[in-house]
């Protein structure tokens, strides 16, 4: 492939794209927070209250045929990140299997909101849902199975929030006398046995 139809494909590919960001402006307005380019795709930034109608549209109007991952992210402990911003944010991996195109989108929660489940756009968002839910404790609306996915039966807290705890908050193990797996409190403790150094350090 010359260097010259590769950048002609690119463009064709950004245009679509951009394309797919003004008819989403158009129809949803205000509800599109922003819009940027990011490493390898367009990336928006939608109000939860828009994301179901959002993601049918764009399925429906633009052939994104697939959804590829969803997944949650704790911005609590981020560089910079307000106080009054919303702690979570769902982001949303879609992909255009006829089109070969990219987008991503982004909706902020707090806990305790509810975000509008997908699984009627795309049946395979019902475990990367679950996954979210389990791990960073969001709540998806209108779910069809909203239970714990990667974590055991009784689980407490969502693993893969900023504030849990690295070696966990229990232990697991099995009780000859009761016949059965039971849980008690965590005792492991961090053991530094090397003192930390930068890499190249002469340790002399």
């Amino acid at each position: 492939m010359t260097e010259k139809l590769q950048d002609d494909i690119g463009t064709s590919a950004s245009a679509e794209v951009s394309s797919v960001v003004a008819g989403l402006r158009d129809k949803f307005g205000d509800l599109v927070l922003d819009a940027s380019e990011g490493l390898d795709c367009q990336v928006v930034l939608l109000h939860r209250d828009a994301i179901a109608e959002a993601c049918h549209y764009l399925k429906n109007e633009h052939a994104f045929e697939q959804v590829m991952d969803i997944c949650g992210v704790d911005l609590s402990e981020m560089p910079g990140w307000p106080a009054d911003a919303p702690r979570f944010e769902v982001v949303y991996h879609l992909l255009s299997v006829s089109k070969n195109e990219r987008l991503r989108l982004k909706v902020g929660v707090n806990e305790r909101e509810l975000v509008d489940s997908v699984t009627e756009v795309w049946s395979t968002a019902n475990w990367f849902e679950r996954e979210a839910f389990d791990m960073y404790g969001i709540i998806f609306n209108h779910h069809p199975d909203l239970r714990r996915l990667l974590t055991d039966y009784g689980f407490e807290g969502h693993p893969l929030r900023k504030d849990f705890p690295v070696t966990g908050r229990v232990e697991m193990f099995f009780d000859e006398a009761q016949w059965r797996c039971v849980y008690r409190p965590n005792e492991v403790q961090e053991r530094v046995l090397v003192d930390r150094t930068w890499p190249g350090v002469d340790r002399g």
